[in-house]
């Protein structure tokens, strides 16, 4: 890759929840970049944007319009069906989170990707995303050693998608904390029993509705395969007022730590760490990188699914591959 492109990049958004609405907020300080609008389910007219928006339906009519489409949606039930419904006729990036399947969404992505000769970039944001990457590179680097993952303090916006489909949850937010002491002991060199579940706790405040079952709500959370099992599990029931007052930010962050030797006794630590004052933002800003990158693929004729192990570095950046070596290296 060392060429610019020179036409602005058409992006469609599938969703408007706060990933969607990230990602267009995002989409204003990329100047390669055009949003062609956002794709709902819901009556284009309830749809508080300023964007253009239109019917999920109006897709079909509108495939020469538009590069890369972002998937916004969750990742419970929303982008496990409507991806590879939407990767037949368009290149498209997700922000996947279901890390037990996201080995099985890639094939499913990349069969109908590549039967289509379009692009799919799955698991994007930071977790998956530029976390496994992180992971990656500290594990080449160090081969001996483990690595340590943590996330939080903060809100899990697949976790917290998962319990408000819940029935009886009118409203509902996850709160990951991570173990600190266990963080301190590993960059100190001490032994530690590390477990993602051990080593973090999960903390939901829910909004029921008016006569659900609330022991049947608890039950239902903390038995959610691939979400709660094995966690230790707070759910705490609150009305609609305090909800609204301390719970509808998105902060999160976290970091990967691997902890290694360089030979048999000299120990190095290798850390990546992020403080995130918009989660999903955030996440859309990461989404937005892969999408530049997803249309050069799809350019070059690289088609597939594609994962961030996948995709060049150079490959996010609008500048060409001489700025960067000469700005950047």
């Amino acid at each position: 890759m060392t060429n610019r492109i020179e036409h602005p990049i058409r992006i469609g958004i599938v969703g408007y929840g706060n990933l969607g609405k990230g990602v267009e907020t995002g989409l204003t300080l990329h100047p390669d970049m055009e949003l062609i609008g956002v794709f709902t389910r819901r009556n284009p007219e309830d749809v508080p944007s300023k964007s253009p928006v239109y019917r999920m339906t109006d897709l079909e009519q509108m495939k020469d319009r538009i590069d890369v489409l972002v998937l916004c949606g969750g990742s419970a039930t929303d982008i496990p069906e409507q991806a590879p419904e939407l990767q037949k006729d368009f290149t498209t990036v997700n922000a996947y989170d279901n890390h037990a399947e996201i080995p099985a969404h890639f094939d499913i992505i990349n069969e109908v990707a590549l039967q289509n000769n379009n692009v799919g970039v799955i698991a994007t944001g930071w977790d998956p995303g530029l976390f496994s990457l992180n992971r990656l590179v500290a594990e080449a680097v160090l081969p001996k050693g483990d690595t340590y993952t943590f996330w939080g303090s903060g809100v899990s916006q697949g976790h917290s998608d998962a319990i408000r489909r819940i029935e009886g949850v009118k409203l509902g937010t996850q709160y990951t904390i991570p173990n600190e002491t266990l963080i301190e002991d590993i960059k100190e060199g001490k032994e530690v029993a590390y477990t993602k579940t051990s080593s973090h706790k999960r903390v939901c405040y829910v909004v029921a509705e008016t006569d659900a079952d609330q022991a049947a709500i608890v039950e239902s959370i903390k038995t959610m395969k691939d979400y709660f099992v094995g966690y230790e599990t707070e759910v705490h029931f609150i009305d609609e007022d305090e909800y609204e007052k301390n719970h509808t930010g998105m902060p999160h962050g976290g970091r990967v730590i691997r902890r290694g030797y360089t030979d048999e006794e000299t120990m190095a630590v290798y850390e990546f760490g992020l403080e995130l004052g918009s989660n999903p933002q955030f996440t859309a800003a990461v989404s937005i990188a892969y999408a530049r990158a997803a249309h050069r693929l799809y350019q070059e004729g690289n088609y597939g699914a594609k994962t961030v192990f996948d995709i060049a570095p150079a490959y996010l950046s609008p500048k060409t591959g001489a700025e960067l070596r000469k700005e950047l290296l």
